[in-house]
């Protein structure tokens, strides 16, 4: 473990001393699943997320509508 790896480590721990036992427990059941995951299934789900929207549209066509949409009003504020 590096010197950077503890700090980190030591820190998240000072911050769990205030948690309620039932909150820790879930904690450690959360990062016990995060554990049983491996890194393919993490990157999967990351690069799955790629391509999300989907359109036939151009990109040019999908900017000009966003800036066309754009309402801007001129409203004085008093201070």
């Amino acid at each position: 473990m590096t010197y950077t790896d503890k700090y980190i480590v030591e820190t998240y721990a000072g911050l769990f001393a205030g948690l309620s036992d039932t909150s820790k427990r879930e904690l450690i059941e959360n990062l016990s699943k995060s554990l049983k995951t491996g890194k393919k299934t993490r990157d999967h789900k990351f690069f799955k997320s790629f391509g999300a929207f989907s359109s036939k549209k151009s990109a040019e066509s999908i900017i000009a509508d966003i800036k066309s949409s754009r309402k801007f009003t001129k409203k004085q504020i008093k201070l």
